[in-house]
């Protein structure tokens, strides 16, 4: 198990005024972001690149079988990085061989007091409803967006309220609107042609790319990949905030654009839910930011020769009840 707390700076008071609210929410190869910034300014343009230029997914929520409702108003949001983009079908649905590279859960306490970003290994072998037992990523060719929320929701037993989807090109160019994103790395290492350093290391579209793709450098491989797609997470966050980025008009539409042209979304995210849920997070620190991955309990090999990664099905009972009691941070603080 990962898991981590890293501070950001707090928004001075002119930047709330200035910026009515604040959203980032990643993922891509685990980290799909989904930004919405509010600006008194800049809304009318910023409202019609993010409606205009986000696609949105058919029956993306499933209507039936589903979790029961939580008894509070805590939200959960799916973010996947994929290789295939969902706007090639409205209906969500994706060429055979396609996978979800990365899937995290972000949770929003009921108070909005502390966010939680959940990773789920994409070997985990689940239950993929209709179809038995697979990789967890799997489900997204099988079945796109729609299958593959039905099949985290089985997982987690708490229903997803909102799902974003963002794919190579677009993560590219939401980093580079950026301006690049500083990334703190546990190991040195080679990746696609990019050095990557111990410590910090200030990355554009391209490296940032190679960062949390790379797997093959590490004992672990995918274990250590999502620790970095968390740290990405964490400076891709901090980007927005420093920088001068909610100061600075042209860095916010590019930001915005380059986002909202890469996503795909359910059809219930739209600006005005995005913005809501922005200014209900607006006192939130990075103390309040949490990143861990979904516990896992070693290796195996199904019948058709396929190496998985094993659900550990002890702590998921656990992580179930604290999912739905808005209890995350008193069961991580339990595990650690």
């Amino acid at each position: 198990m990962s898991h981590g707390r890293r501070r950001l700076e707090r928004p001075s008071r002119r930047r709330r005024t200035l910026i009515g609210a604040i959203i980032a929410l990643g993922s891509l190869l685990g980290v799909a972001l989904v930004l919405s910034i509010v600006s008194s300014l800049f809304v009318g343009n910023l409202v019609s690149a993010y409606d205009s230029r986000s696609t949105k997914v058919h029956h993306a929520i499933p209507t039936t079988n589903r979790p029961a409702p939580l008894d509070s108003t805590a939200m959960n949001i799916l973010l996947i990085g994929s290789d295939s983009r969902a706007r090639l079908s409205p209906d969500g649905d994706h060429p055979a061989g396609s996978r979800a590279d990365a899937l995290m859960l972000v949770h929003l306490d009921a108070d909005r007091k502390a966010v939680f970003v959940m990773s789920i290994m994409r070997d985990s072998w689940v239950d993929i409803p209709g179809y038995g037992m697979a990789k967890i990523n799997a489900a997204y060719s099988l079945g796109g967006i729609p299958l593959t929320v039905q099949t985290v929701e089985r997982l987690v037993d708490v229903p997803i309220d909102h799902v974003a989807e963002i794919d190579f090109q677009g993560f590219r160019d939401m980093t580079n609107a950026l301006g690049g994103v500083t990334v703190d790395s546990t190991y040195g290492f080679d990746a696609r042609g990019h050095r990557i350093v111990p410590g910090a290391n200030e990355l554009d579209g391209d490296a940032a790319l190679a960062f949390v793709r790379e797997r093959y450098a590490f004992p672990d491989a995918d274990h250590q990949r999502v620790r970095n797609q968390q740290a990405f997470i964490r400076g891709l966050v901090a980007g927005v905030i420093s920088r001068g980025t909610l100061t600075n008009p042209g860095r916010i539409a590019d930001f915005v654009t380059a986002t909202s042209s890469s996503l795909t979304i359910d059809s219930g995210l739209t600006f005005r839910t995005l913005a809501d849920i922005g200014w209900s997070l607006r006192h939130l620190t990075a103390d309040d930011l949490t990143t861990f991955t979904m516990p896992v309990a070693g290796g195996g090999t199904s019948a058709d020769g396929q190496s998985y990664v094993s659900v550990d099905e002890g702590a998921q009972d656990s992580l179930r009840a604290a999912l739905r009691s808005d209890g995350l941070g008193a069961w991580l603080a339990a595990r650690s």
